[in-house]
């Protein structure tokens, strides 16, 4: 299995055509605003700040770039569905992500972080039929588990499940940035990813 021995911040970028350019396969991490995706690099690169988290949702409004073990990036794009931008804004960030999900040649896949407590959002959803349109392989994790009790989770995942369409066989990873939860599966389903 996977293990991440070694994660550093490598920068922060707006313009698609300074992104490093050494090969390296990429796995972008895409969810709304609020869903929690600084959390969830933390715990799976096992730091407390490698991400920046904030109180205010709609932080990252740039790409930012974290290498792993020295062999791979992991990507965080800006969250989606924030209301508290411009409309102009909102557009600058949706062409950028666009941009770099269709041009990106590095890009291995994707990981669709979800809240497991409600069903995907309209932009989620939106996000979904892209990566599908472009052939994109995408590993969904329902973040914040920790929110709900373990019995309950099945019936959460089978909403999330079905609102994607997807077979019984893809149901999505329950995991929590706070206990660990799903760690292991995400981290196998990565090397699975990155071995393609």
């Amino acid at each position: 299995m996977l293990k991440i021995k070694q994660a550093e911040f490598i920068g922060v970028y707006v313009d698609l055509k300074l992104l490093p350019g050494d090969n390296k396969p990429e796995i972008a991490v895409v969810g709304r605003s609020n869903v929690g995706k600084s959390s969830f690099i933390n715990r799976l690169a096992n730091q407390r700040n490698l991400a920046k988290s904030s109180s205010t949702p709609g932080k990252t409004r740039t790409i930012n770039y974290y290498q792993i073990n020295q062999e791979w990036y992991m990507v965080d794009l800006p969250g989606y569905g924030f209301a508290k931008v411009s409309r102009a804004e909102q557009r600058r960030w949706g062409q950028l992500i666009e941009n770099y999900l269709s041009q990106r040649k590095q890009l291995k896949g994707v990981i669709l972080l979800v809240d497991i407590r409600h069903s995907p959002s309209q932009g989620d959803m939106m996000m979904m039929d892209w990566l599908i349109h472009y052939q994109i392989p995408v590993l969904i994790v329902a973040n914040k588990a920790d929110k709900i009790s373990r019995g309950a989770r099945p019936k959460y995942l089978t909403v999330i499940r079905k609102a994607f369409n997807l077979a019984a066989s893809e149901s999505p990873i329950a995991f929590s940035a706070v206990k660990g939860d799903g760690m292991d599966e995400i981290l196998e389903q990565l090397q699975e990813i990155l071995s393609l």
